[in-house]
């Protein structure tokens, strides 16, 4: 962990240091990259203030009391062992935009729901009152080990105000989802990280999640170990008003508009297989890094300059080996990577400057719309809020992010001729939030090490290639059609519409998870042990949103309907 003092000291100091080039530079200077990793310590500038603090300190504690609440009412579920379970400090994303719902910015639902292999997956919907009356669907497929969805809420709340119902949820063994699946795949996905699975098939569940409705309730496919079908958990966890039946927000959703994936890390590496195998994705954004169409051609994120390319992938699926197999690139896909990695480190070498785009130029060479942007000064940690001196990030980072995703999407899923102003934008060659705060008052936030690049077909049909964002290309443009600077946390934190086509799903179950029976919530106190007194004190009326809160079960009003077994994963044509 970095000293405040030590930051401020070296900052002082490389003020004066040469100004990092446009162009790639061609000899080393320690100078200058000093000054270039000194912005991986920028974002604790938001969340080392006394206020920010103090407000985490008590949401720490609130969550982690109700987490264990819950997992006690609950005893089909078991999460505990997950790094992220209880969804305090580290793990607690960028608590600002928590009680979204009740402070009027938005609509969200708590969902749970049975993977294919029996473990009980957690997640919410997003979407706003305001916007069309049917929207695209999109779902952000976390990293893993210390990535639990709440890490991605601010994206999720930007693309949610953009006008899509958004999906976010834990993984197997990530954050608040069940670390193993059901007997006899109650080994299927563990550890998530060695096998994958999570982050690939995962993806695929919370695809059909998002597209189902009271016509066609959700039920996992078959698992991948033996093939046993867990249809039956799910239909007994609707049955018991623990898990949902279908999107809550289905009625917003637009199913022949196709599916958006969005995901970090791991789950980079899962969206950018699965996006092109699943006929129903029609597009892909991968945080750090793209990843092929292949079960196992992800690149491993933030090597150091000159180590050997290692990838990851998911293990195999013996019931039904062809679901591993490599499908054609046919989806236009984004990638957005860093100049760091993880954990972040400084250069000591020049890098490649085409090292952070490989899959990114194998799309080019396809035929098919893609990109890399990477971030100048960020971390594999940008595309995740981790407010935790230890986790360095850059300040713009997060911005930048949800900018370009949102711009992707809204060209790719929307067909929005308006988002190719905001993808050829110069905003981010001359960003003054981010000149304000650089040691040497740079505000392009393109990498000087790697080239940053788009090669895209405009909505006129022509085709638009830059190499080089960082320098410009001709037909970059200055009105983008977004007024001032940009900010996630303001997109996020606006006032929602009164009325509009979501008003019908105001006021509905907005805390943060599943019910949990009455009796269980009050003996879960008396029964846990593990509970301290200093957070039992902190009790169920202490608890802010951005707690996992338990509510009691309302009668499910009947059985859950029966349907027939779900399809493994599909082709694409």
């Amino acid at each position: 962990m970095f000293r405040a003092g030590l930051i401020a000291g070296v900052a002082v100091l490389l003020v004066h240091a040469v100004p990092a080039a446009a162009n790639p530079p061609t000899t080393f200077n320690p100078v200058v990259e000093a000054q270039n990793f000194s912005i991986t310590q920028e974002r604790q500038s938001v969340y080392d203030t006394p206020q920010y603090q103090a407000q985490l300190a008590a949401d720490s504690a609130a969550s982690t009391a109700q987490a264990l609440a819950t997992e006690a009412a609950d005893p089909g579920r078991f999460f505990t062992d997950d790094l992220c379970w209880n969804l305090s400090n580290g793990c607690a994303g960028d608590i600002r935009l928590n009680n979204w719902a009740t402070n009027g910015y938005g609509l969200v639902r708590p969902v749970l729901f049975t993977a294919r292999d029996g473990a009980t997956l957690s997640g919410h919907v997003w979407a706003t009152v305001a916007g069309p009356a049917h929207r695209p669907g999109i779902v952000i497929t976390n990293g893993s080990v210390q990535a639990d969805e709440q890490m991605y809420w601010y994206a999720a709340q930007a693309l949610a105000k953009a006008g899509y119902v958004v999906l976010t949820f834990d993984p197997q063994g990530q954050g608040q989802s069940d670390t193993f699946g059901a007997s006899p795949d109650q080994n299927e996905g563990v550890p998530a990280q060695s096998t994958g699975t999570p982050f690939y098939d995962g993806t695929e569940d919370a695809i059909d999640f998002l597209l189902s409705t009271p016509q066609k309730p959700y039920e996992p496919v078959a698992s991948c170990t033996t093939g046993t079908s867990h249809a039956a958990k799910q239909n007994s966890r609707v049955a018991a008003g623990l898990d949902a039946g279908f999107n809550p927000f289905w009625q917003l959703l637009d199913p022949t508009a196709g599916v958006g994936l969005a995901g970090h890390s791991y789950g980079a590496a899962g969206v950018s297989y699965i996006g092109q195998w699943d006929p129903r994705v029609k597009t892909i954004v991968a945080w750090d890094d793209l990843g092929g169409p292949g079960p196992n051609d992800a690149p491993v994120p933030g090597a150091a300059p000159g180590a050997p390319a290692q990838t990851i992938g998911e293990s195999g699926c013996p019931s039904t080996p062809a679901d591993r197999t490599v499908v054609p690139i046919t989806k236009p896909a984004l990638g957005m990577s860093a100049d760091y990695g993880l954990p972040p480190a400084p250069n000591v070498m020049l890098p490649d400057p085409n090292a952070k785009s490989t899959w990114s130029l194998n799309y080019s060479r396809a035929g098919v719309d893609t990109g890399e942007i990477i971030i100048r000064g960020g971390s594999h940690l940008d595309f995740s809020f981790i407010p935790n001196q230890a986790f360095g990030a850059s300040l713009r980072g997060a911005d930048e992010i949800a900018w370009y995703t949102t711009a992707w999407f809204d060209k790719y899923l929307k067909r929005d001729p308006t988002a190719d102003a905001r993808l050829l934008t110069q905003r981010w060659r001359s960003d003054p939030v981010e000149a304000a705060v650089d040691p040497g008052h740079d505000g392009n936030a393109f990498s000087f090490y790697y080239w940053s690049r788009l090669d895209i077909h405009l909505a006129s049909g022509a085709v638009w290639d830059c190499e080089d964002l960082r320098d410009g290309c001709p037909g970059m443009v200055s009105d983008d059609g977004y007024p001032g600077v940009y900010s996630y946390l303001a997109v996020d934190t606006s006032p929602d519409a009164v009325s509009g086509p979501g008003a019908g799903l105001r006021g509905g179950p907005n805390n943060l998870s599943a019910c949990v029976p009455p009796k269980a919530i009050a003996q879960s106190f008396r029964r846990e042990r593990r509970i301290p007194p200093s957070l039992r004190a902190v009790g169920l009326a202490g608890a802010s949103a951005t707690a996992l809160s338990v509510r009691p079960c309302r009668s499910p009003g009947g059985r859950a309907r029966p349907r027939s077994p779900g399809r493994r994963r599909s082709r694409t044509a």
